[in-house]
């Protein structure tokens, strides 16, 4: 399909993502002098930020490839669309033997042939069941295609494929193709293409990766590694796809990621850096993807690049995801339909504009759940998902939004986390941080049963908290622990208390107890709305200038549970019932509080 492109160059600094939106909530954030000292579970603050010798979780927050590091060993359970995808429920007696630095033709007793013409193999072993091919060798100018109407295996043992006219790795039979990593693999595919191949690696079949080795494809004419059914990978393997004209790993039926280390990076246009026409899931492993490429126009839309695109569910249950995407219009997660995330964790960067062409825009978001035809579905009940956008929505569900576990941060310069239809939050931590726009917006109820939130919104008419009431809707604040800088929605419906204090202090230390007990020290941004808005299941006071030792970071370090509070001032606080205000970052009231360990 005839696709027209735009081009953009985006410099990023070796220590700090310069962000291409005139709202940068880096940018923002590092105009904020605290001081920070130890990791993100043992942290020491200076409530008075006399020191600024370390960084915090914002100004470290990367993705990055990384081939070295050895996967989280913490995992899911396995899981097999079939249980005959498991290679250890099978069994490949029949090895054959191809070496691709001599390839020789051979027509075997069992009826399988290998065939050779110059550099390229072609095994076939039609109705033979239990095949192994055993490949080892090098070829400048060769491939492997495997024919057949049998499940088999193939063993990579450190073999070098390249063919500059066509696939390197041509897996033609459509059924079953278990691939097997032994030591280093690379395949890799020319500019060219005798018979417009879809991949560098193309299986017809479902592909199953197994082993303990490394394997390199690149992609130079399309994809580099594509298959037509879907793909499994499990623990050990060390996977790493690289196109440069379009997508990095493509499956038409589904993308099972069990375990191992998986690096994508594609550079071109409206590419996705994995991208599945079906679901998504995510067990355990390292995935890290990074997508450089622009915005097109195709079908009589304007697109963007994305790192990881799911055309139906994505689910993540353990692992770790890491999403870079730096070209205007780019997403970092982009899912149709529905997205669960229960365990794991999830790094987005996206930091491109909105890339625009006639009349249609596409704009760059962190996670993005839903379209513009379908409903959208974003429900986390567990791990640690943290988004940073600079120029558009951090988190955006074309639908619902539902939070009951597990932490969420986002940092954005548009809304940081925004629903099209309702939003609940019963548990886990929330942050929302918008320098342009709400921390938190919903264009439905949003109501705020359990949990804790920390919502940062700019000056009027933005808020901390907002929900649509033009469209008949409004706030439920029903339970949990709630800071917004900004104020809330007018007209709320406040059946748990809420309180203010009208004026704040900017890059400084607060402690909010709950009935004497530390509920969340919390750091104040360079900039926001007023008032300053609590709410805790109890009686809140709130400290502010206080020293913070040890606990566990949230929120990119400007929060943390399980701490040690001392020193600060009291800060008085009124009833509160609703909207936002003018100006922000002045100091509120002074007076002795108290400290405590939550």
């Amino acid at each position: 399909m005839k696709k027209i492109m735009l081009s953009l160059v985006v410099v990023v600094s070796a220590s700090i993502l310069q962000c291409c939106s005139t709202e940068d909530p880096i940018s923002d954030f590092n105009n904020n002098n605290a001081s920070y000292g130890g990791d993100n579970n043992n942290a020491n603050y200076n409530g008075n930020n006399s020191s600024s010798s370390a960084s915090t979780d914002l100004l470290t927050f990367s993705v990055a490839v990384d081939k070295i590091t050895a996967e989280p060993s913490a995992t899911v359970a396995e899981y097999f669309p079939d249980s005959e995808d498991n290679l250890a429920n099978n069994s490949f007696t029949t090895e054959i033997p191809i070496d691709l630095s001599n390839p020789t033709a051979k027509t075997y007793d069992n009826g399988v042939t290998v065939s050779v013409s110059g550099g390229h193999i072609t095994a076939n072993h039609s109705s033979v069941k239990s095949v192994c091919y055993v490949v080892s060798g090098t070829t400048a100018n060769g491939s492997l295609t495997v024919v057949g109407d049998k499940k088999y295996e193939v063993q990579l043992n450190s073999v070098s494929i390249t063919n500059p006219d066509s696939a390197a790795l041509n897996l033609l039979s459509g059924k079953r193709a278990y691939v097997v990593l032994n030591g280093t693999s690379t395949l890799t595919d020319g500019t060219a293409s005798k018979n417009d191949h879809k991949g560098a690696l193309y299986c017809k079949g479902k592909l199953l990766f197994n082993g303990n080795g490394t394997l390199e494809v690149y992609g130079n004419y399309n994809n580099a590694i594509h298959c037509a059914d879907y793909i499994v990978t499990r623990t050990g393997m060390n996977i790493y796809a690289k196109s440069t004209a379009n997508h990095g790993i493509k499956a038409n039926d589904g993308i099972y990621i069990n375990g191992g280390v998986l690096n994508v990076e594609v550079t071109a246009d409206g590419a996705k850096g994995i991208n599945c026409e079906s679901n998504i899931t995510v067990n355990g492993g390292r995935t890290t993807v990074i997508a450089t490429g622009g915005g097109v126009y195709e079908d009589s839309e304007a697109k963007g690049a994305a790192a990881m695109k799911c055309d139906s569910v994505y689910t993540q249950n353990g692992g770790e995801v890491c999403l870079k995407a730096t070209g205007n219009g780019g997403k970092g997660l982009d899912a149709d339909w529905e997205c669960y995330v229960n365990g794991g964790s999830m790094k987005v960067i996206t930091t491109g504009g909105t890339y625009s062409y006639s009349r249609d825009t596409a704009s760059p978001k962190g996670i993005k759940i839903g379209t513009k035809n379908t409903h959208g579905v974003l429900d986390i009940s567990g791990g640690d998902v943290a988004v940073y956008c600079s120029g558009s929505e951090g988190i955006e569900s074309k639908g619902t939004i539902d939070i009951s576990g597990g932490t969420v941060s986002s940092v954005s310069g548009d809304d940081a986390i925004n629903s099209a239809s309702t939003f609940t939050v019963s548990g886990g931590m929330v942050m929302g941080y918008s320098t342009g726009n709400d921390g938190m917006d919903a264009n439905g109820n949003m109501y705020i049963k359990g949990g804790t939130v920390y919502a940062i919104g700019k000056t009027s008419p933005e808020l901390g908290i907002d929900a649509n009431t033009e469209g008949g809707y409004k706030l439920y604040v029903q339970g949990g622990t709630i800071v917004a800088v900004g104020g809330l929605e007018s007209g709320a419906s406040l059946s748990q208390a809420c309180y203010q204090s009208s004026a704040w202090s900017q890059n400084t230390w607060y402690a909010l107890y709950n009935d004497g007990q530390l509920a969340l020290a919390f750091q104040t941004p360079a900039s926001g709305g007023t008032p300053l808005v609590v709410s805790t299941s109890g009686t809140p006071t709130l400290t502010q200038g206080v020293s913070v030792s040890g606990g566990t970071s949230a929120c990119f370090g400007m929060a943390y549970t399980g701490s040690t509070v001392s020193g600060g001032n009291s800060v008085s606080l009124s009833s509160y019932s609703g909207g936002g205000g003018m100006g922000g970052g002045m100091n509120g009231g002074m007076g002795g509080g108290p400290g405590g360990r939550w």
